[in-house]
This record gives C-alpha cells, sequence and structure tokens, in this order.
C-alpha cells in the first residue's frame, strides 16, 4: 500500500479527490488495566482495548486544530464490566453515557471540530456479534 500526503495535493478548482481504497491505523490499546487510559489520535483514528479490572478514565489526546475535523472510533471489549469514565468534554446523544456490553463488544465514535472543546460521541454498535 502507497502512502500520499493529502495536505500536498493541489486539485485545480471544482475537481475533487477520490479515494478508492484506504487504510487507518489502528491503536491496539489491549488489555487497560484500569486506572487513567489516554486515547492518543496521533497514534490512529480507530482503537481497539478490553476493559479488564477496576474502573478506567479515558482521555482524549492529539487532536486536530480546531477548523479540522477529527473522529476517531473505539472498539471496546467487556466495557460494561467495570466502571467506564470518559472526559467531561464529551456530549453523547440523548446526554449520557451509553450503557456498555459486560461481555462483549461495543462500538464508540467521538468527532471534535474544535480541537476537543466538545467531542460528540454515540454509540455506535452495541453488543456486536
Amino acid at each position: 500500500m502507497s502512502t500520499i500526503n493529502v495536505n500536498t495535493l493541489s486539485p485545480e478548482s471544482g475537481n475533487q479527490t477520490l479515494i478508492e481504497s484506504y487504510g487507518e491505523e489502528v491503536n491496539a490499546i489491549g488489555a487497560t488495566g484500569g486506572g487513567s487510559q489516554a486515547i492518543n489520535l496521533a497514534l490512529g483514528n480507530v482503537v481497539t482495548a478490553t476493559v479488564d479490572t477496576s474502573a478506567n478514565t479515558f482521555t482524549f489526546t492529539n487532536p486536530p486544530a480546531s477548523g479540522k475535523c477529527g473522529s476517531f472510533t473505539i472498539i471496546l471489549t467487556n466495557g460494561g464490566s467495570q466502571t467506564v469514565n470518559w472526559p467531561g468534554a464529551v456530549d453523547w446523544a440523548g446526554g449520557s453515557a451509553p450503557t456498555l456490553t459486560t461481555a462483549g463488544i461495543d462500538v464508540l465514535t467521538f468527532t471534535t471540530v474544535d480541537a476537543g472543546t466538545i467531542w460528540y460521541g454515540f454509540l455506535a454498535g452495541a453488543d456486536m456479534k
């Protein structure tokens, strides 16, 4: 797979860039082990993690600058088996964090347009089979 820096593309006025196939870096955290766990967007926009012991507090680091859209998806295993805390900057669909699956996989997505001042969070899929 080759890499193209889209920041260097200069299409003529009115042209669009077509991406037929692409891949995203996966930030595989593994077992969270409780405590604080940073989700670093510089390491990938797809995150995998397994909640395994005690309460977990996730933080989000390295979002894009204000005026740029940044998002990531977390594939979280056993998120409901322990207490999971999210940053206070997350505005959840419906006003509160979703109930996560005790023994299974949930998919959550987060988006910001203001360098992480506000993150829009929503449950993309619960108890995926």
